[in-house]
């Protein structure tokens, strides 16, 4: 599955380095759906932790009152929905408020690939003849059945009808 990855440099660095850049993922987190405000700690979001820990104790304590049990919930489920959907933005934001520059913005199955093709052109060194350069040309499928496969069988990929 094609995830997005946003690679933001350090302020002030025009020639960032691999050990400079940040990579972070954009899209859900798990761990910070099933634990909000821990995962705002672990990544340094100090005033988005204790919103979340604030909210989440309110939504406890309706919990046990008669009659608020559904309120106190919604309220825990939406800061959980909330830091799992944007989480990675909060980070983003963060960074860029502490003058991180976002880059680039690159779709790859894994992060290793992402990271590929965004150091591909930024090292800065001439590829030699004795190493292949990564070719990230979409190759075509043999036609073989197992490979032909359609969305909803109205249009193949060569774009035929």
């Amino acid at each position: 599955m094609t995830s997005s990855y946003i690679f933001l440099t350090p302020p002030g660095g025009s020639g960032a380095t691999v050990n400079e850049t940040r990579t972070i993922r954009d899209g859900f987190t798990l761990l910070g759906f099933l634990f909000p405000w821990a995962w705002l700690l672990a990544h340094r979001l100090w005033l988005h932790a204790a919103a979340a820990f604030l909210l989440q104790g309110i939504g406890g304590a309706l919990m046990d009152e008669p009659g608020l049990g559904p309120a106190g919930a919604a309220i825990m489920l939406g800061v959980n929905m909330l830091v799992g959907l944007e989480g990675q933005n909060f980070r983003i934001r963060s960074l860029a408020a502490k003058g991180w520059n976002e880059d680039a913005l690159i779709a790859a199955d894994t992060i290793g690939i992402a990271e590929q093709v965004y150091f591909a052109d930024r090292t800065g060194v001439a590829a030699s003849d004795d190493t292949a350069a990564p070719d990230w040309d979409n190759k075509a499928r043999s036609n073989s059945p197992h490979g032909q496969a359609t969305s909803l069988g109205l249009f193949g990929f060569d774009g035929g009808r």
